[in-house]
């Protein structure tokens, strides 16, 4: 069973601008949140909050930036939402994301791999609602992007 989440798709732009859609506070905010706190720097915040009146839960805070090149990866923590959050935020370590940027002509191909799920029951569960998040955040990037 595999128990990682890949995504793919090709946004209309310039790896600079694709990778800035997942490190800009501001264009994170247009697709993805309701507020990014994200300092890209390894080591620096990954935290994005989808209720900011209620920082702890549905949010990856503490979360942090764990490898950069610019303009080509991103790779940071993540946290799962509060129905998951028992177990999920719990463990070490926690699930990982990596957003990797390839230029091909006038587009960008972004490559998303998140890993880390566990084996369990809930894990799986846990597993498949963040794949339909994928699914749903990836429709609002290609629609910021590419005007689809």
């Amino acid at each position: 069973m595999d128990n990682i989440i890949h995504r793919s798709l090709k946004l209309h732009c310039a790896p600079q601008h694709a990778f800035k859609m997942f490190t800009d506070n501001k264009l994170l905010e247009s697709w993805l949140v309701t507020l990014a706190e994200v300092e890209p720097v390894i080591g620096g915040a990954y935290e994005l909050f989808w209720d900011p009146t209620d920082r702890e839960n549905n949010s990856t805070i503490g979360c942090k930036v764990t490898a950069l090149e610019p303009n080509q990866l991103i790779a940071f923590e993540w946290r799962s939402p509060k129905q998951f959050k028992q177990f999920a935020n719990n463990t070490d370590p926690l699930t990982h994301v990596v957003a990797s940027f390839y230029p091909a002509d006038e587009w960008t191909t972004v490559h998303l791999v998140h890993s880390g799920w566990r084996g369990t029951p809930e894990w799986e569960e846990a597993r498949q609602w963040q794949d339909q998040a994928w699914n749903v955040a990836f429709s609002a990037l290609e629609k910021k992007v590419n005007g689809v």
